[in-house]
């Protein structure tokens, strides 16, 4: 056994001199590493998340509303011995004597954090330490954003709604603050006892009401079930398990995006390991042929060929797991930001996922190729044919077939995604192959035509049909990679930038909500003052759908995650005889001037929930039940930035219930202190600059695709070694046929041309299939997903043939160049 060993190492040794098993490893460290630098960053973000739930949640229990928590809830609490602490989130207008800006505010009670800790700081770039207390009655802490927009420092006066708050401090860190919309947005805290002067809520305002809960396990364990019985609409609970859910939700489809990816990466690596692997068997026959000579038994050739495998395979996983643990540092750094928390080290579970990924693929792709070296006949010492080699049987590429799929389904870890990335693969491969191998078919026929009837091009482009198999094998998976590469790049920003161009350039920039009915003639007039459009100004009336045809909407009975969302939340609901700009009706007829009660429902919405024209929609509103019919169904433009509405009813159903104004227009950007006048007459407004917010947006965004983009590229690497593989699976081949032109008279000028031509109608065809495949990847996203008129541009076409072109030809240039400067009889006398 031990002999055996230092045989393979020592064959393992001489193999890697000779550059035998170079390919093979990049292969495998490539797939391990793509897919251990996304096991390393999930598995790191997993447990900062378990690390941190309690201060995630700012207690060990959350409770969150859209209205006020009853006080028999915080009795409830205390009763049995635990902490609580109210907060309330909303967004509203800061505002100083020059500027105004828009902040995430928190209200919070004394006491608060029950759990985590605040930090804060005398102003920007100086020493921050905890607070230990809540903002004092009058004082106002504000993040380091809202410290630049403003221009303030500690002691200034802020206004937020009806109280001049004083700067207290400046916030450096918050142990539960959410990434979502309002984390987005600076922060600003104040204490709970000013809230109710400040005026900042109002009936119709939205805000989200929090009580945290903290104590002992048990008391927390029969507090939660105790809320859980009593909960009523639009009222949920966090607990350490599911903290945070919409960072876990927002990361798991993260993670499952990066690993298709990885996935992506080692489906490619697996087909560069197999004509790795089979280029291997070819050159190590008549080594093993010489070792039966020699007296070597069967078992004995097979177990040294697969004991070198087995040690090199597991180097070369180990150094891949190696490369996928550093690259996950830099990704980290992205998602730090994001979650604005320290990432804990990685367990080792990932290596032993990198290390399972490396052995599979040898088992799979590699083992079948060793079993027939080990079957190889003391005849071939004397008669090299092929025939001496056993074929691969059907088990052994059924082996490989099985490894890859269980690849697949234990990559994806979900048994319908698998199923579709396996089928869409094969979809995907299958069309590539197919459309490459008919150009490269009629590139054969038109290798007598015109120009390429002489010369080299004629020999280069009869090479590629004579090894038709592995040229169409280079094709489709440079092609994959190449798609995958040109989606995140070029036709996500020609996506993009033919979303922004939807928008006409006076389309509304700002929303302004929070409105008081008896605000609504001064606002016009401010807008008149100013010498600007007055905008149309439309009530809001918040109100939760509780029955359909009366039978009641129980969130639990819809099966879609969004329905059950939509069926939990308040709706925004207004009334009016106009029909809005912007939207069309599509069936039924507008209820115009009529009194009779009646709705109009979005078509989105009356789709999602199965309504039609005659359904008869219930709605609480106050504590109050309304019930009309719909009418009619409207389709809206939900990209021209006006105010839209899902259900909007006939005049006289709405106007006696709670309701704020809404309104949205354009502001010029000369004109941008017009909201500062603004918020100064107005101190309960919020404006929200639509801009600013995408542009936040699309910051958190182009930091998340960085990482994809990264992952991908894994993709892209895997695609090439598939291309040199597949030259070097032919080198002999080729070594052979440029050693016979030689012979026969062919001047190098003309073999040059016959490498080039054969290389550049190889790259030219992977990127013409990467172009058209991404464009109309795009065009499918776009009218399907996205709901957008697009018309694939012409770039990504032309980048992918020349850079696919550039690519191949200077991959095959480097693996073929020693073939020119070797003498025709030594090529011949080597190959036999």
């Amino acid at each position: 056994m031990m002999r055996t060993l230092r045989l393979a190492l020592r064959m393992m040794l001489r193999d890697l001199r000779a550059g035998e098993l170079h390919l093979l490893g990049l292969a495998i460290v490539i797939a391990v590493a793509s897919l251990t630098s996304v096991g390393f960053l999930a598995d790191r973000v997993g447990r900062a998340l378990d690390r941190e739930a309690n201060q995630l949640l700012g207690g060990d229990l959350l409770l969150r509303a859209d209205r006020p928590w009853p006080e028999a809830f915080v009795d409830a609490a205390r009763e049995r011995g635990l902490q609580t602490a109210k907060t309330v989130l909303f967004t509203s207008m800061a505002s100083t004597a020059e500027t105004a800006a828009l902040g995430g505010v928190k209200v919070v009670e004394d006491g608060y954090p029950l759990r985590g800790a605040i930090r804060i700081a005398p102003g920007p770039n100086q020493p921050d330490a905890p607070a230990g207390r809540a903002p004092a009655a009058g004082e106002l802490w504000l993040d380091e954003r809202l410290f630049a927009e403003l221009g303030v420092k500690v002691g200034d006066t802020v206004g937020l709604g009806e109280v001049e708050f004083r700067v207290g401090a400046m916030v450096s860190f918050e142990s539960d603050r959410g990434a979502n919309f309002f984390s987005l947005l600076p922060r600003a805290i104040f204490n709970l006892a000013d809230l109710e002067r400040s005026g900042l809520i109002a009936e119709g305002s939205r805000a989200t009401w929090r009580l945290h809960v903290a104590g002992t396990p048990q008391a927390v364990e029969g507090y939660e079930k105790w809320v859980r019985a009593n909960l009523g609409r639009g009222q949920r609970v966090e607990t350490v398990e599911n903290a945070r859910p919409e960072v876990r939700a927002a990361l798991d489809q993260a993670q499952r995006f990066l690993r298709l990816a990885a996935l992506l990466a080692v489906i490619l690596a697996a087909v560069a390991v197999g004509l790795s692997a089979r280029r291997f068997m070819a050159r190590h026959l008549d080594g093993c042929a010489v070792m039966r000579v020699l007296g070597a038994r069967q078992a004995q050739v097979l177990g040294i060929v697969v004991g070198e495998f087995l040690i090199f395979g597991l180097a070369a996983a180990v150094a891949g797991s190696a490369l996928g643990w550093s690259v996950q540092w830099g990704l980290a750094g992205g998602l730090r930001e994001i979650l604005a928390t320290e990432l804990p080290a990685p367990s080792l579970l990932p290596l032993a996922h990198g290390l399972v990924v490396g052995m599979a693929l040898l088992a799979g792709f590699v083992l079948p190729q060793l079993l027939r070296l080990g079957k190889v006949s003391t005849l071939r010492v004397l008669r090299r044919e092929f025939e001496f080699a056993e074929p691969v049987s059907g088990a052994a590429w059924a082996l490989g077939l099985a490894a890859l799929l269980g690849l697949i389904f234990w990559i994806a870890a979900d048994a319908r995604l698998g199923a579709m990335v396996a089928a869409g693969f094969a979809v995907a491969l299958g069309v590539f192959a197919l459309a490459a191998w008919g150009v490269l078919r009629l590139a054969g026929r038109l290798k007598g035509q015109g120009s390429l009837r002489g010369g080299g091009w004629r020999y280069g482009i009869a090479a590629l049909g004579r090894r038709m198999g592995s040229s169409v094998i280079q094709a489709a998976a440079l092609g994959l990679g190449m798609t995958a590469l040109l989606l995140l790049t070029l036709v996500r920003a020609d996506l993009l930038d033919n979303w922004r161009r939807m928008a006409p350039p006076d389309a509304p920039n700002r929303f302004v909500i929070n409105i008081q009915p008896d605000q609504r003639a001064g606002i016009a007039a401010a807008f008149a003052t100013e010498g600007l459009p007055v905008p149309a100004i439309q009530p809001m009336i918040r109100g939760r759908m509780v029955a359909i045809n009366g039978e009641a909407v129980v969130p639990a009975q819809f099966e879609d995650e969004r329905t059950r969302r939509l069926a939990e939340r308040e709706f925004n609901l207004s009334y009016g005889a106009a029909l809005p700009a912007g939207n069309e009706v599509q069936a039924g007829r507008w209820h115009d001037e009529a009194t009779v009660p009646q709705f109009s429902v979005e078509a989105g919405l009356a789709q999602t929930f199965g309504l039609a024209v005659g359904d008869r929609v219930s709605f609480e509103i106050a504590g109050r039940r309304v019930e009309a019919p719909i009418t009619s169904v409207r389709k809206l433009d939900w990209d021209s930035m006006r105010v839209n509405f899902f259900f909007i009813a006939s005049e006289g159903v709405l106007e006696n219930y709670p309701a704020s104004l809404i309104t949205s227009f354009h502001l010029p950007p000369e004109r941008h202190d017009f909201t500062t006048r603004l918020v100064a007459a107005f101190p309960n407004l919020t404006v929200i600059d639509i801009a600013a917010v995408i542009a936040q947006v699309q910051a958190m965004t182009d930091k998340l695709i960085v990482i994809v983009q990264f992952v991908f590229g894994f993709a892209v690497l895997a695609g090439l070694v598939v291309l040199y593989a597949a030259l070097q699976s032919t080198h002999d081949e080729r070594d052979y046929e440029l050693a016979m032109l030689r012979t026969l008279g062919a001047r190098n000028r003309q073999v040059r041309q016959a490498l080039f031509a054969e290389f550049l109608v190889l790259g030219g065809v992977a990127g013409v299939l990467a172009g058209i495949g991404a464009s109309a990847i795009g065009w499918v996203l776009a009218e399907q997903v996205f709901r957008m008129a697009y018309v694939p541009a012409l770039l990504p076409v032309v980048v992918a043939v020349v850079l696919g072109a550039a690519g191949v030809v200077a991959g095959g240039w480097l693996g073929t160049r020693a073939l020119l400067n070797r003498p025709p009889l030594a090529s011949l006398r080597a190959l036999g």
